[in-house]
C-alpha cells in the first residue's frame, strides 16, 4: 500500500485519523545539525487552526500541541527520522453516527469504501481535513531548513465565496493582514464583506469554495528535475493532494491560452551576477545572470526555477459536509435524504493556506537536496 508518503530525499510519511488518538508525521532525510524547537512546529500548527471564533472554519477546538518523539537532540536534528505526533483531544464522534450507513454527497465516503471495503465514518478518517495537521508539522521542519537559503513562502486567500480580492498589484494589499483576520485575506477593507457572506452561508447550512495564492521568493534558479519532476509539476501534485483542491495554475495560468506569444513571453534582461548568489560555478562567474521583466511563467521555465518569484494559485471546491438536506443513498443502495451534523468548515481556503505553504516547503526542501547532486 502507498499514498501516505511524499518526497525523494526529504521524505515524509503522515499517519492518523480525524477521530483517532493522534495524528502525526515521520520525516526522513532531514540533514543533521538543523536548529529546531518544538515552537517552530507549534507556530505553524496554530496558523492552520481557526483564527478567532467567527471565521469560515469548524468549531472543533484542538490545541494541536506537537510532541517530538525522535530525531532531535539538544535542539538540533540528528540526521535520523524525526517523528512528531499531535494528539486529538476534542473529538465528538457521536455527531457522525448517522454517517455509518450513509454516504455524504460530494465527499470521499463512497470512494473510500469502494477502494478499501471499509471506512472510518467518524469525520471521514484519513479523508478528513484534519489529516493535514501532520503535513503542516512536517512542513514546519522544511521551512526551518529553507531559512538557510533565504527562501520565503507566503500565501493569501485571493477569492472566497465568490468574492475576488485584489492582489499585490492593487493598493491596500498587506500580507501581514492575513495573520489578523480569520479569512486569511490580505486586505482589511474586504474582511467585512467576506464575513457577512460566510455568516449568511452558515445560517443557511451551506458552504463555499475559494482560491489560495502562494508566493515563493528568494529561490535560486536551477531547481527542478526534468522531465517528470518539474518544480511546477511537483508543486501541482502537492497542492492537488489536498482534499478539495480542484485546480492549480502558475503565473498567467489559464489566461495564457488567450494570449499571443509576444504577450505571454517574459522578456529577458541581463544583470551582473550577485557575488553571494547560490549554486555558482566557474562558467557563471564569467557571465551575467538573466532576469525577467515580467513573470507570466510563474517562476519556472522547462520545469526549472528561474530565480523569479514562484507564484501559483490553487482552487478549492465548496465543503461537502453541509446542513442543507441533500439526496443520497445508504450502504444498501436505498435512497436517503441527509443533512450533515457535526462541526465543519464553511470554506476550507483560509485553513488550506497554511497547508499549501507546508506542502510547498516540503517540495522545495526536497528539490534543494536533489540540486546538490546535479553538478560535479
Amino acid at each position: 500500500m502507498g499514498g501516505n508518503s511524499f518526497g525523494t530525499l526529504f521524505r515524509v510519511m503522515t499517519f492518523g485519523e480525524s477521530h483517532g488518538p493522534a495524528l502525526g508525521c515521520v520525516i526522513d532525510g532531514c540533514p543533521a545539525g538543523l536548529l529546531l524547537e518544538t515552537e517552530d512546529i507549534a507556530a505553524e500548527l496554530r496558523r492552520r487552526r481557526p483564527l478567532g471564533g467567527e471565521g469560515a472554519s469548524t468549531a472543533r477546538n484542538e490545541e494541536d500541541e506537537p510532541e517530538i518523539l525522535s530525531g532531535i537532540f539538544e535542539g538540533r536534528s540528528l540526521g535520523t527520522p524525526i517523528a512528531i505526533i499531535i494528539r486529538n483531544r476534542d473529538q465528538r464522534s457521536g455527531d457522525y453516527d448517522e454517517l455509518r450507513e450513509v454516504y455524504r454527497p460530494g465527499h470521499a465516503d463512497w470512494t473510500w469504501e469502494a477502494k478499501f471495503g471499509r471506512r472510518d465514518h467518524r469525520g471521514g478518517g484519513r479523508s478528513s481535513g484534519r489529516e493535514t495537521a501532520g503535513r503542516v508539522a512536517a512542513g514546519a521542519v522544511a521551512k526551518v531548513f529553507l531559512k538557510a537559503s533565504n527562501t520565503g513562502i507566503r500565501s493569501w486567500v485571493s477569492s472566497i465565496a465568490g468574492i475576488d480580492i485584489p492582489g499585490p498589484e492593487k493598493p491596500g494589499f498587506d500580507i501581514e493582514e492575513t495573520e489578523k483576520n480569520p479569512f486569511r485575506v490580505a486586505r482589511s477593507d474586504y474582511v467585512k464583506e467576506v464575513r457577512e457572506k460566510i455568516e449568511s452561508l452558515r445560517a443557511s447550512g451551506d458552504s463555499a469554495g475559494g482560491i489560495v495564492t502562494v508566493s515563493v521568493t528568494g529561490l535560486p534558479p536551477g531547481l527542478g528535475e526534468p522531465v517528470f519532476d518539474k518544480v511546477s509539476a511537483r508543486l501541482a501534485q502537492a497542492a492537488l493532494s489536498l482534499g478539495g483542491c480542484k485546480g492549480v495554475e502558475f503565473g498567467s495560468g489559464f489566461a495564457a491560452a488567450s494570449l499571443t506569444g509576444s504577450q505571454n513571453n517574459d522578456t529577458i534582461r541581463a544583470r551582473p551576477l550577485d557575488a553571494e548568489a547560490g549554486f555558482k560555478n566557474s562558467l557563471e562567474q564569467k557571465t551575467t545572470f538573466s532576469a525577467f521583466d515580467t513573470n507570466n511563467a510563474g517562476g519556472s521555465l522547462g520545469g526549472i526555477s528561474t530565480g523569479e518569484e514562484i507564484l501559483f494559485r490553487a482552487a478549492f471546491k465548496p465543503v461537502a459536509s453541509i446542513g442543507k438536506i441533500r439526496k443520497t443513498v445508504d450502504t444498501s443502495g436505498r435512497p436517503r435524504e441527509l443533512s450533515v451534523k457535526g462541526r465543519h468548515d464553511i470554506c476550507i481556503a483560509p485553513r488550506a493556506a497554511a497547508v499549501l505553504e507546508a506542502m510547498t516547503a516540503l517540495v522545495l526542501a526536497d528539490l534543494i537536496l536533489l540540486r546538490r547532486a546535479d553538478r560535479v
